[in-house]
């Protein structure tokens, strides 16, 4: 049997079993208490834990939390021109939220649903009898279950000042009030939860793709200490180092030359990727694999939603260093990740899904020039016409890592040990020549370009910014006049967890 882990829907019977507050006891029924008989149960009970990457809701709204919450406040994003229909999200876009935004709350509560899933399975599984399953397979199944408890406890710390440590399976609702913790005490139990990870397995065979690996637990580590470096001064060059550490530990990958397709459905899982959220068309038994992201990335005219689209910061900087590329053009990663209007999609080959950009773009024959995302649509206009998408979300690249590592090094003062690093993600996606510049501060600015154009609507910008202590300037070179760096640095805690802990 395909035990591919695409995390999304799964038997109504599993989501019975992981419910935190069964009363029912009849013989005849599963609860939480009877459900953990073998490894099949210990296998579903995971599945509900992955489950929640993608907010486990319905095919339309997975886009809807996610880009909002992580990238409308980003300086290189402009809302479009659909999303401004939607007053929760343009709150989140001009600042102007407030604890009961919708957007908001759903994305804090999706991640504590997964981290009680976890914390179901870290409890039961680590109760299971040999008889029951195999101690191999119990410590692999409790560490992925370690893994995606700090994972999305990592999340909520990214995007929250002071986060709830949930460290054990509710069961009683006496326990569900409880204090926030300190960021330094939320930063330790998340490294604790990543390094039980690190035990896991490197690699799985294919019947297991998109399960978490060492590699991931390594990346993610590494990412922690790199976070807190910033956060704890006096401790900076101690989390450098143990971040240079975590990231040397990230092996077996390599860049992908292809770089458009990590992000269109035709190179799922490849080997630059090393955390990837699996989806699938097959509806067999029911099942809901598929995603509508491609029509809520896509410009309306593309025939999408137009809710998110590239700015002229984003633009400007892809263009800084000129056509310098070897094939004569600008850094690469900006045509496999925008569309716009240039000689490169206006040349008669049909490179804007079988036609010219000025075909796409134009009124009663006019052209204009309207940059819009190309990342994450289909390679095809079959593709791009259905109604529903496969696309895999890769959550951690190699890229990252390398860049990751290379931010480290450099602050460390280890500047040329950084150089190569940022010189090969430059030549194998963006077909550029090595850098130019070889101070401490020369790499520390080409690592903030390369970031900046590397990982568009992969929304790690927001976190790349306030670790660099430059968001504020980042929202006043972007117009973004409602922000505030007090108040928005983070996002509040939402209103319907206030309701419902009396201890907040």
């Amino acid at each position: 049997m395909r035990k591919t882990f695409y995390i999304f829907l799964f038997i109504t019977l599993l989501f019975a079993a992981c419910d935190d507050y069964l009363t029912l006891e009849s013989p005849d029924q599963l609860t939480s208490a009877n459900f953990w008989r073998n490894l099949q149960d210990a296998e579903a009970g995971l599945a509900a834990a992955y489950s929640q990457l993608e907010y486990s809701i319905d095919t339309w709204a997975f886009a809807e939390v996610k880009w909002p919450v992580e990238a409308y406040r980003e300086d290189i994003i402009n809302i479009g021109k659909d999303a401004m229909n939607y007053p929760n999200w343009v709150e989140l876009y001009h600042f102007t939220y407030t604890n009961g935004n919708s957007q908001i709350s759903e994305y804090w509560w999706n991640n504590y649903t997964g981290i009680s899933f976890a914390n179901q399975v870290i409890e039961k599984v680590s109760q299971m009898s040999d008889e029951k399953i195999s101690p191999t397979a119990r410590n692999q199944i409790v560490n992925e279950a370690y893994f995606l408890r700090g994972y999305y406890h990592l999340k909520l710390l990214l995007n929250w000042e002071e986060i709830i440590i949930r460290d054990k399976y509710i069961t009683d609702q006496k326990d569900l009030s409880k204090a926030t913790s300190s960021r330094i005490d939320a930063w330790d139990f998340i490294i604790d939860d990543f390094k039980r990870a690190t035990r896991l397995p490197a690699s799985y065979d294919p019947d297991n793709v998109g399960r978490a690996t060492n590699g991931a637990a390594y990346s993610y580590l590494g990412f922690v200490y790199l976070t807190r470096a910033y956060e704890e001064p006096g401790k900076k060059q101690e989390f450098l180092e143990l971040a240079v550490n975590a990231f040397q530990e990230v092996k077996g990958y390599e860049l992908e030359k292809d770089f458009l397709s990590m992000f269109s459905g035709d190179n799922k899982n490849c080997k630059e990727s090393i955390f990837e959220l699996q989806f699938s068309m097959s509806t067999a038994n029911g099942a809901n694999y598929r995603t509508q992201l491609h029509k809520w990335m896509a410009a309306e005219e593309l025939g999408g939603w137009d809710e998110i689209l590239p700015n002229s910061i984003l633009m400007d900087e892809y263009k800084k260093e000129g056509q310098i590329s070897t094939k004569g053009l600008y850094d690469s990663r900006l045509y496999q990740t925008i569309f716009f209007r240039c000689d490169y999609f206006n040349d008669g080959k049909g490179k804007v899904y079988g036609y010219d950009y000025d075909d796409w773009f134009s009124i009663d024959g006019v052209p204009y020039d309207r940059p819009v995302f190309r990342k994450f649509l289909p390679s095809t206009l079959e593709g791009l016409n259905q109604n529903y998408c496969a696309i895999n979300i890769p959550l951690m690249r190699y890229a990252n890592v390398l860049l990751m590592k290379a931010e480290a090094l450099n602050e460390m003062g280890r500047t040329e040990e950084a150089i190569p690093l940022i010189n090969e993600v430059r030549r194998v996606h963006g077909d550029m020549p090595p850098m130019a510049g070889s101070t401490e501060e020369e790499v520390r600015e080409q690592i903030e370009h390369e970031r900046m154009i590397e990982f568009p609507l992969e929304n790690f910008r927001w976190y790349d910014l306030r670790r660099w202590d430059k968001l504020s300037e980042a929202m006043q070179k972007s117009g973004r006049d409602g922000f505030n760096v007090e108040k928005n640095s983070f996002y509040p805690i939402p209103l319907t967890e206030i309701n419902a802990n009396d201890k907040l």
